[in-house]
């Protein structure tokens, strides 16, 4: 039923990336499917933007963020009781929601996994990454709480 499944993970946010790794690892285990481990990092540009930094340094900035966070990933995917050619994983900048999304189409993603706290009335007013998943998401989206 499930050939790729994308899981977007917040590197800083150990609990919600557990609780839905563990769904997907089983998940994967049963179905024989590729697990794709996804972390989005904030757009550095409205950085530049606001408070005109220079490029050099946030170029520097941006390439550091990005191997840590690759690091952290490789870290998360090598703790994954599945054969290394059934975990993959990558990180980009920009919105999370979006770039879940346009993942997902890419990878061709049979289902999403994704870690969410209770909704509350902040989450409700200001929206949430999980939310925006679900409501905009073509494929099958599990939130894991």
């Amino acid at each position: 039923m499930y050939k790729t499944i994308l899981v977007p993970v917040d590197i800083s946010e150990d609990e919600l990336t557990t609780k839905a790794l563990q769904h997907a690892v089983y998940i994967a285990k049963l179905e024989g499917a590729k697990l794709h481990l996804f972390h989005a990092i904030p757009d550095i540009s409205r950085f530049s933007i606001s408070y005109s930094y220079h490029y050099d340094m946030l170029s520097s900035f941006a390439n550091k963020a990005l191997e840590r966070v690759q690091e952290q990933l490789q870290e998360l995917a090598n703790g994954i009781d599945l054969p290394n050619e059934q975990v993959e994983f990558s990180a980009v900048f920009g919105s999370a929601r979006d770039k879940v999304l346009e993942l997902a189409e890419k990878i061709h993603a049979d289902l999403i996994v994704i870690g969410s706290r209770r909704p509350s009335i902040s989450t409700h007013l200001l929206g949430s990454n999980a939310s925006g998943i679900v409501a905009y998401a073509k494929q099958s989206v599990l939130v894991v709480r």
